[in-house]
């Protein structure tokens, strides 16, 4: 792990307009800067950068962050690998936490295969471009299939001659450890000699998530039957081929911004998409989709078109993995190019217009289409069919997470009609593989836990059945359920004005905490003192965890700013804390035009910003109090107990009348 001094240190010499400059074009606007947004495509730009407060906001999209998390959002790094990258940029030399020898062993072998991998690209690369043999087999290959310079450049496209072992001799004098160079399938060991594996191939680098290369696919261009069209770099600490999309790396931009991934199955097909334009597509390399692939896809977007070929293998291909694309609520859709072509060479025949309107006249729903094909396969049999009803029943429970609710209820009953069956009866036969596919998790966790939970519906099937349908009746009379009553709107806008109250409490302790209060003291001693009493008014637990975190670092003699919170390695406080640092009303560039003299900003106001968010505090506990006073009063009581609550009563009344008073504000009933 990153030494937390190195973080500071790259913190602190982090300039996020430089930074996010690099990326989009901004204009200074007053003390902002503006910029159309990398997320989403616009025309106005909307999307702004303030130096002073470190964060960006776009106001069309809603994307927000400081300078770590634009690079996770834009070049889609981890939160160790932005940091890297700002180290990097601002030559800041890494210093590692103490490690385990295991870990510190692993990494070092990691770096060792990334530096060698990365010798590799650029042997290859210059091969293909300065040698004769690169020039004349394998440019011209590349070129005659349709391949422009540009796009060969930019996939660093390589070619490996035809010789036994003229890379293995390059790599061995240039001091690289045979062994790695194995590890890296770049090169075997036959009779005691390092010989190459890649021989008389175009070579095609696979990049990870941060642009280095971690493995290569090799392409044979001479027609031999006896060897394999493609070979792939072998499993090793950095190539693991179930997490691995190629042209991620290239495409993660255009998927973000375009909010659809399209999923092909091999090299080319992606090369000549990129050329054509058609930038947001990945592959997954022939295999079946893994689990991982999905989660990487689902990172970028949750609309997924995977466009395979229209013969029988290609349909099977393209069906495999479709339960692990719902369960990861993938919204997918389904292209099969004709038969005897591929993307590649459809996007050739057509042209890149004409290719982009026949995706989008020719997407099919992923769970809509393996029913027609399942249909159509079982033909007139009753028992297949039987089958089908069965499997697709099971393919729909899948999607059973609580926000894919309206989803699940839609397929169901268009299934329902194409095959002809109950609406009602299919629906039950979801629920059923629902349940058990709960029994079983259960199970495995009680197993999990040395068998110290026993599971077990409780009731008859017919019973479960019913009570499903209650509970679906129920949520879809919710999901229906017309706008708030009066009374509703009033106790959401008071939920969102205590909540609004509890942000400007915990930004005023980010914004002003280290300024002073008084000559003993300085503002984060006052809130913290304050509001010690109070933690259960606080309804945002997850402020409360700022709240928490700030007192602990600040008891432990650390002074905490906005921007430790800001870029907090827990991306759920760092994005926490950019939400509660937004963007705020501030002054127009012409109000010297309108007014004299200073207005006074925020900066100048804050003791009047935490007393007022104090005093509001105060106030929702006074009244809670008040109300559990009155709902007392109303039970039976003696003469006594009956003064003393009045009293109760009077004394409340009288503070909250008084913080009334003093911060001017109208409580709201």
């Amino acid at each position: 792990m990153i030494a937390q001094q190195t973080i500071q240190q790259i913190l602190s010499r982090t300039d996020i307009i430089e930074v996010v400059g690099g990326f989009v074009r901004l204009k200074k606007r007053g003390a902002n800067y503006l910029g159309l947004c990398p997320f989403h495509n616009e025309k106005t730009p909307s999307f702004t950068v303030s130096p002073a407060k470190e964060i960006y906001k776009c106001f069309g999209c809603g994307r927000s962050g400081n300078t770590i998390s634009f690079l996770m959002e834009h070049e889609k790094y981890s939160y160790a690998d932005a940091l890297r990258w700002l180290a990097a940029k601002y030559n800041v030399e890494i210093e590692e936490t103490e490690v385990s020898p295991e870990l510190r062993q692993k990494q070092q072998v990691a770096d060792s295969l990334h530096i060698i991998n990365g010798f590799a690209q650029k042997y290859f690369s210059h091969i293909l471009w300065e040698h004769e043999e690169g020039q004349d087999i394998g440019l011209s290959y590349l070129r005659e299939r349709g391949f422009g310079d540009e796009i060969i450049r930019k996939f660093q496209l390589g070619y490996a001659l035809d010789s036994r072992d003229a890379f293995s001799k390059a790599a061995l004098a240039a001091q690289y450890n045979p062994e790695y160079l194995q590890r890296c399938g770049l090169a075997v060991l036959r009779e005691d000699r390092l010989v190459d594996n890649y021989r008389g191939r175009i070579i095609f680098p696979v990049h990870n998530q941060s642009g280095k290369v971690i493995g290569f696919g090799a392409r044979i261009i001479k027609s031999n039957d006896r060897a394999p069209k493609y070979i792939n770099t072998p499993e090793n600490e950095l190539y693991v081929k179930s997490r691995i999309l190629y042209g991620s790396w290239h495409a993660r931009q255009a998927i973000d911004k375009q909010d659809e991934c399209l999923l092909v199955e091999g090299y080319t097909d992606v090369v000549s998409l990129h050329q054509a334009g058609i930038e947001n597509v990945v592959a997954s390399g022939g295999t079946s989709l893994t689990i991982d692939q999905l989660r990487l896809i689902r990172k970028y977007t949750n609309r997924l078109t995977i466009i395979y070929d229209g013969d029988s293998a290609g349909i099977k291909a393209a069906l495999r993995g479709l339960d692990m694309a719902l369960e990861e609520s993938l919204d997918v859709k389904l292209v099969l190019i004709p038969d005897k072509e591929d993307p590649d060479s459809y996007v050739r025949k057509l042209g890149a217009s004409a290719f982009r309107d026949f995706i989008a006249a020719n997407k099919k729903d992923f769970i809509l289409f393996q029913l027609e094909v399942s249909l159509r396969d079982a033909g007139g049999d009753s028992n297949k069919k039987a089958a089908v009803v069965n499997q697709v029943a099971e393919t729909i429970s899948r999607i059973n997470k609580a926000q894919d609710f309206t989803r699940q209820q839609d397929y169901i009953r268009q299934c329902a009609e194409l095959l002809r069956i109950d609406e009602g009866g299919l629906h039950a036969l979801v629920n059923k593989f629902i349940r058990e596919g709960l029994g079983r998790r259960e199970n495995r966790e009680a197993s999990a836990s040395g068998g110290q939970f026993a599971t077990g519906m409780g009731v008859s099937e017919a019973g479960g059945l019913a009570s499903d349908h209650a509970s679906r009746a129920s949520d879809s009379a919710g999901f229906a359920a017309g706008a708030p009553s009066a009374e509703e709107e009033d106790s959401i806008s008071l939920l969102f004005r205590h909540e609004q109250n509890e942000r400007g409490m915990i930004r005023s302790l980010l914004e002003f905490g280290l300024k002073p209060w008084n000559e003993d003291k300085l503002v984060a001693d006052y809130i913290l003192e304050q509001a010690r009493d109070y933690y259960e008014m606080i309804d945002n637990k997850r402020l409360l965890r700022i709240l928490e975190t700030y007192k602990e670092w600040y008891e432990e003699g650390i002074e905490p700013s906005t921007k430790s919170f800001l870029y907090h390695e827990d991306q759920e406080l760092s994005t926490l804390a950019v939400s509660i640092m937004d963007f705020r009303h501030q002054l127009s560039l012409n109000w010297k035009d309108h007014y004299e003299g200073k207005i006074a900003t925020a900066e100048d106001l804050y003791k009047e910003d935490v007393l007022s968010t104090m005093s509001y505090l105060k106030l929702r506990k006074i009244k809670r109090l008040m109300d559990e006073n009155q709902k007392d009063l109303d039970q039976p009581h003696s003469d006594a107990e009956q003064l003393m609550l009045i009293q109760t009563h009077m004394h409340l009344k009288n503070m909250e009348m008084e913080l009334l008073q003093h911060v001017g504000t109208v409580i709201v009933k």
